[in-house]
């Protein structure tokens, strides 16, 4: 119980830099093409503190959950169509969820069509071979380590606003990673997921139990505190226009994070800073795919 505890009060911190930083790769990608890429760049190096995680699961003899798959041009595919609906939804997964809990309603709508998205795969799904990660090697923490230290050491030079963005992000991949330890699916695409496949009876699936609830609504209490003492806290009730578009995106996002085997926080904070090849294709795949959907945006929506 006291573990559980803990690992509430971490993921409402994680909620609440969330919200703070900003946490979206839309925005990131929309800075990089205004000429600023530093945003992009510190979400997707925000996994890596992760080294701290692993470090501590090996003191105190705790399983590590991390895993890598086989790569597969079905992780492009998937974060092409992730990033595409994160582009016309105007948010990435957790990003909806802090738009969410500040007032904006429509991303209601994200959330349904992620679980329709979700479904309508839950029948069919890809042979991709599911590989166990084996034990970092020294390589790999001292790659992780090294890469930390820089970054740190160069955001801790900068302005304030550098350190908000940096360590902000570092921060949220750090917290990630000791949730990871205690629950290996807290994500809420991951959530969403396994509802999807008890919805459409795959697999002699079960409902999740209640501490993965209660994860997520600490998560979304995270955010709205943050959102509420930042004083951005506003109640807009959707357009059906908007809510049919949010939608949409949400069931592109659902089928393209089917595909890729987890949508953007999977992808950030848990192959990333593993090196995972698939995970790679994944991260690229969905900033192709916001590149793509801005533009399909701005012109047609």
């Amino acid at each position: 119980m006291a573990n559980f505890i803990i690992v509430l009060c971490l993921i409402f911190a994680l909620g609440f830099l969330a919200q703070y930083t900003g946490l979206c790769m839309v925005r990131g990608v929309n800075e990089w093409k205004n000429g600023n890429p530093s945003f992009l760049l510190a979400i997707i190096f925000s996994g890596v503190l992760s080294w701290v995680a692993v470090v501590t699961a090996f003191i105190l003899d705790l399983p590590l959950q991390f895993k890598v798959y086989e790569p597969s041009i079905l992780f492009a595919i998937g974060g092409v169509l992730f990033g595409l609906g994160s582009a016309i939804n105007n948010g990435c997964g957790i990003s909806t969820l802090t738009r969410l809990s500040k007032g904006e309603f429509a991303y209601s709508a994200t959330i349904v069509g992620w679980l329709i998205g979700w479904s309508i795969l839950a029948t069919w799904r890809p042979d991709v071979s599911v590989i166990a990660l084996p034990l970092p090697t020294n390589v790999t923490y001292g790659a992780l380590i090294i890469i930390s230290l820089m970054i740190s050491f160069w955001v801790a030079f900068g302005n304030n606003a550098r350190k908000k963005v940096w360590f902000g992000m570092m921060g949220i991949g750090l917290l990630s990673g000791f949730i990871f330890l205690y629950q290996p699916k807290w994500p809420p695409s991951a959530l969403l997921h396994d509802l999807s496949n008890v919805i459409t009876g795959q697999d002699n699936a079960i409902w999740p139990d209640l501490t993965r609830y209660l994860l997520f609504i600490a998560l979304l209490i995270g955010m709205f505190f943050s959102a509420w003492k930042a004083k951005r806290y506003f109640i807009v009730l959707p357009h059906i226009k908007y809510w049919l578009i949010h939608l949409l995106s949400g069931v592109l996002m659902g089928i393209g994070a089917s595909l890729a085997m987890g949508g953007n926080s999977f992808q950030l904070l848990m192959a990333l800073p593993v090196f995972s090849v698939a995970g790679i294709i994944a991260i690229l795949g969905i900033i192709v795919g916001i590149f793509v959907g801005v533009d399909i945006k701005r012109k047609y929506l």
